[in-house]
């Protein structure tokens, strides 16, 4: 994973596992705080994007990968692009019963779909079999139940979604009612002001939106995966 630029546990302090270090701070602080001003389901986290191709993927698999490193934290990350999923890809794990499955089978049991990786606190749930009904099943009440328990059953755990481009589908919109937390990654020099404007109307709903710029140019003009945050709430 390492030579995809994935972060290992392994890695020590290279620039993209110090900038994942900086970014997971604040999510994890929404995620757990307590008291008045507590996020609603702030351990439910969707990363998403206006468009295909701005590294959405890559990003929701490294923030999975540095919340696992956390001492006291265990991470769940849910492949949810229903169409196009890119996680088990980089993860190298086959096409496997996921999320879908379990909406579908009321007989099949979250347990029997998630998969173990060789990272001690990462555990995964692929996007499962392709339906064409696929929104509505994000919608359903089966759902609501699933993200309930998700969201409450181990009080340490991080639930990281990657979702899909948000202009391009619906799926990524009934997610994105459903969250406590959304990222939205946006790639620089390629994805217009008026895209990223629009998504952020559509994501309005959610109280903590974060943005992560994404393929940034260094000062010396060559091209680098930086991570700028931004949080509104």
């Amino acid at each position: 994973m390492r030579q995809h630029g994935i972060v290992t546990p392994d890695e020590g302090r290279t620039q993209i596992a110090e900038q994942f270090r900086v970014i997971k701070r604040p999510l994890l602080t929404n995620a757990f705080s307590k008291g008045p001003g507590r996020v609603k389901n702030g351990n439910l986290i969707m990363v998403t994007s206006a468009l295909a191709g701005e590294g959405k993927s890559f990003c929701t698999v490294n923030l999975a990968m540095s919340i696992a490193m956390e001492m006291d934290r265990t991470v769940l990350l849910v492949d949810a692009d229903v169409a196009r999923p890119t996680v088990p890809r980089i993860l190298g794990v086959g096409k496997e019963r996921g999320l879908l499955d379990i909406l579908l089978d009321e007989k099949l049991d979250l347990a029997d779909v998630l998969i173990k990786t060789n990272i001690e606190k990462l555990t995964l749930l692929t996007a499962g079999t392709r339906h064409s009904h696929s929104t509505e099943l994000l919608a359903s009440q089966s759902m609501g139940e699933l993200l309930k328990e998700l969201a409450e059953r181990y009080a340490d755990r991080v639930v990281i979604f990657d979702s899909p481009p948000l202009l391009l589908t619906s799926e990524a919109r009934v997610l994105a009612t459903q969250m406590g937390q959304i990222v939205l990654v946006v790639e620089a020099e390629t994805t217009s002001q008026q895209a990223v404007k629009e998504t952020l109307r559509q994501i309005e709903s959610c109280d903590v939106v974060n943005l992560i710029y994404n393929k940034a140019r260094s000062f010396s003009g060559s091209e680098y995966y930086g991570y700028y945050y931004h949080e509104s709430a």
